[in-house]
């Protein structure tokens, strides 16, 4: 079943959605956005719509309001249940009102309601949200709208009532009635290097000569053919910081809203060591679903998923340690795995599932993640070997919260990382599958290389445990810290930190500095960090630290509207109350009462269509999602089309008559369009070819060089490896030092220099199978490097420092 974001009702000619405008506001590492959307009922019966939007699932929704023909209307944040029903009466009274809510099955998919919207009226309906930015592996803070909500795929009936079940026409992009426009301003005293993004953006305006603000927006004319995302780079990003910021005085001065709040970050600045770890069982799950096929980005010949997928999955092979355990997992409609059981890492069982790698294909149908994740927990463990799961996905599942109950309750014996290849992966399963069992997790779009992040993620998994992380607070004696995120278990090397605090007590009047330190031990030796900061809270209107601290405590009790326990819903019900920071028990609803007269006739639904693109230049939809039933444009076949309800129970969607009373479902005609659902995609006659990298590239070449390695580290002297290096097999044997190195001692030397000469900027992919090849070459006892290297230097036509080989 297609599921897609957009203004949505249930008839053929669509409300107009004029325009998106979204004005974004970052400040250090926090963006406040304001998202408006503006419509507008050109037709002569009175509507509910229904607009249905993805939004990140770090995101604390903390306003709604509608703002109809000049009128204000603010709502308030209520128990969902209630909500529902003030909405429907409302309705039934003839009142204008408007419901804003989490989906059921999922946080990062949100459903506005808009009811008894008069002909002739505009609305502009704006949420506000805060938001954490994450820092990349280069120091960028990444900021993502979300525009495209990719296919959901059905596990059972559970989910019935999701705002997700939605069918909608299907038009070219070109014919999209509405546009996006977004404004950034970007704030910091750390000083703004540059502003990067996967959309066409205006010079960026530096706003005095210390560049420590800017503002940059989207070109004209853009349209929510793919999500938006900004990339920030600041001239310093890893500075431990703490910002205090002023409660509400209106509430008691002990209360989450209340008392001042603290943020704090740190960037750990963890030892470094080389992995030299030979335990774990390592599960890797890759989708095989249909639309793996699409490409990893919009350009031409971008590789395709599956392609890169591959890849990935021998450079992690060929990146395993010696003595570990792995199996792979292909998954879609139903699931396969290359194994029975975890097998060990050896020459043999690496070949062989390389092989099966090279065999796979994008053919498993949907995305179904629960039934192999289950199989896996159910297995025994295996003694000495921790369990680590790698699972990558383009796709999305409805039931989120079940897939995170399950990880979550298995989170004592295993780690997950988890993956979201393109625009539209639910940052909802991706985020909560890495945050409840410990791991970490990466989004791979636009020119990610998911080989890149892949290998990031493999080297934390590695990496030693860091244990007794604990925050402590030299404060005035009258002042204490009542932390409010839960509990620090995991951190790795890079990976900022956040943590949130209220600060109880009397703050002084004067000037006070204050200091909080981490503390932590690795491998028996205890390790601290410090930041002292002034305790002087300062007032922010949008209450954005308190808001993020209770969007922090929010997530770690919310599993959704039927996973969560009743005591931690009482806990999050309480939270989202008393914060205003929207969850899955609550929902905003506004309700304008101030009309001259009720909204008379009879209440029908309208239809906003979702885009296909016809060409694989754009980022947007990548062509059909083959997983699924779909939707077409055709001509000159009347075909009925009944209103169905989205959601069951009290907030079923219902036709009105005049004074809102309900009436029986009409069914309406339409002789310009119709709906065809097919069980197969259609051929589309203008969709690009995409390849892999092209032969003799430079990723090519490192890819075959991968491919060539032994499990051990090391590469035999054969002809394949002479053309990678861009020789002749003759040639390299008549170089080979024959009386001081073994020809496979050579041959790892010679693919060794190469990667550095040739690959250095990709060295975070191929790191960890270079370390393995220089493990092997001291442990085969090669000495003389420096000899060594003048002779491979000479022949390779290279320059590399012989350092690149000490262990």
């Amino acid at each position: 079943m297609v599921r897609s974001s957009g203004l949505l009702t249930r008839l053929r000619d669509p409300v107009a959605l004029k325009s998106i405008a979204v004005t974004l506001s970052i400040n250090d590492f926090v963006a406040g956005v304001s998202a408006t959307l503006n419509y507008e009922n050109e037709e002569k019966d009175p509507l509910e719509a229904f607009f249905v939007f993805p939004m990140d699932e770090d995101s604390a929704v903390y306003s709604f309001e509608a703002l109809v023909d000049g009128k204000k209307i603010v709502a308030e944040l209520q128990d969902k249940y209630q909500a529902h029903r003030n909405y429907e009466e409302a309705l039934s009274g003839g009142f204008q009102a408007y419901l804003l809510e989490e989906d059921k099955c999922s946080r990062d998919v949100f459903c506005c309601n808009v009811g008894n919207l008069p002909p002739g009226s505009k609305v502009a309906l704006t949420l506000r949200y805060v938001q954490e930015l994450p820092l990349e592996d280069d120091g960028a803070l990444r900021y993502v709208l979300p525009a495209i909500l990719n296919p959901r795929y059905h596990l059972s009936d559970r989910c019935v009532d999701s705002c997700l079940d939605m069918k909608t026409p299907i038009v070219p992009l070109e014919d999209l009635p509405y546009t996006l426009s977004m404004v950034a301003t970007i704030n910091s005293q750390l000083g703004i290097r540059t502003i990067q993004s996967n959309c066409p953006l205006s010079d960026i305006d530096y706003i005095g000569d210390d560049k420590t603000s800017a503002q940059v927006s989207l070109a004209e004319g853009h349209k929510f053919d793919r999500d938006v995302e900004l990339l920030i780079f600041y001239r310093k990003v890893h500075s431990p910081s703490v910002t205090v910021e002023m409660g509400m005085p209106e509430r008691e001065s002990d209360s989450l809203m209340g008392a001042p709040s603290a943020m704090v970050s740190f960037y750990p600045d963890i030892p470094e060591e080389e992995t030299s770890t030979k335990c774990g069982e390592f599960v890797f799950l890759m989708d095989r679903s249909r639309s793996m096929k699409n490409p990893m980005s919009g350009q031409d010949r971008s590789q395709l998923r599956i392609d890169a997928a591959k890849e990935t999955l021998i450079l992690l092979l060929k990146s395993l340690p010696m003595g570990c355990y792995f199996n792979i997992y292909g998954f879609g409609s139903t699931h396969e795995a290359f194994f029975p059981e975890s097998v060990k890492y050896t020459q043999q069982s690496m070949e062989k599932a390389v092989e099966k790698v090279k065999l796979m294909q994008a053919d498993l149908g949907g995305t179904e993640i629960l039934t192999p994740l289950r199989k896996i927990f159910r297995k025994p463990p295996i003694p000495g070997h921790p369990l680590q799961i790698f699972i990558f996905t383009d796709g999305e599942v409805v039931e989120t919260f079940n897939v995170i109950r399950e990880v979550k309750f298995h989170s004592q014996r295993h780690r997950c990382f988890s993956f979201g290849i393109g625009e539209g992966a639910s940052t909802s399963l991706i985020k909560n599958l890495a945050r409840v069992s410990g791991g970490t997790a990466e989004f791979i779009t636009g020119n990610d290389r998911m080989q890149s992040k892949a290998l990031r993620s493999l080297r934390r998994s590695l990496q030693s445990v860091v244990e007794d992380i604990s925050l402590k607070w030299s404060l005035p004696p009258e002042i204490f810290a009542h932390m409010l995120s839960p509990e620090q278990t995991v951190i790795f090397k890079g990976q900022r930190l956040i943590i949130y605090s209220l600060l109880i007590g009397q703050i002084p009047q004067e000037e006070v500095t204050s200091e909080v330190c981490l503390k932590f031990t690795l491998h028996g030796k205890s390790y601290e960090e410090k930041v002292t900061f002034s305790l002087q809270p300062k007032a922010d209107d949008n209450l954005t630290v308190h808001r993020l601290a209770a969007k922090s405590m929010i997530q770690s009790k919310d599993f959704g509207f039927k996973e969560t326990t009743l005591i931690y819903k009482r806990d999050v019900l309480d939270i989202s109350l008393e914060s205003g920071v929207m969850s899955s028990f609550t929902a905003f609803v506004a309700i304008n009462k101030e009309l001259n007269e009720p909204v008379q006739g009879p209440l029908v639904q309208r239809e906003i269509p979702r885009s296909i693109l016809f060409s694989g230049s754009s980022m947007g939809q990548r062509n059909y999602p083959s997983d699924l039933p779909k939707t077409l444009p055709c001509a000159g076949f009347p075909v009925p089309q009944p209103p169905r309800s989205i959601r069951t129970g009290h907030c079923a969607v219902t036709t009105r008559g005049p004074n809102g009373a309900p009436q029986q479902p009409r069914y309406h005609q339409t002789t310009t369009k119709c709906v065809i659902h097919t069980d197969t995609p259609p051929e589309l006659p203008h969709l690009l070819k995409y390849q892999s990298y092209e032969q003799g590239s430079r990723e090519h070449n490192m890819a075959q060089l991968i491919y060539l390695q032994n499990a051990d580290g090391s590469w035999d002297m054969k002809e394949d490896l002479a053309k990678i290096l861009g020789t002749s097999f003759e040639d390299m044997k008549a170089a080979h030092p024959t009386e001081v190195l073994e020809p496979s001692a050579w041959a790892t030397m010679l693919a060794v220099i190469w990667l550095h000469a040739n690959c250095k900027d990709l060295k975070n992919e191929w790191g960890l199978l270079e370390r393995k090849a220089v493990v092997w070459l001291h442990n085969n006892a090669v000495r003389g490097f420096s000899m060594l290297m003048r002779t491979a230097n000479k022949f390779l036509k290279t320059s590399v420092s012989s350092s690149i080989f000490k262990c």
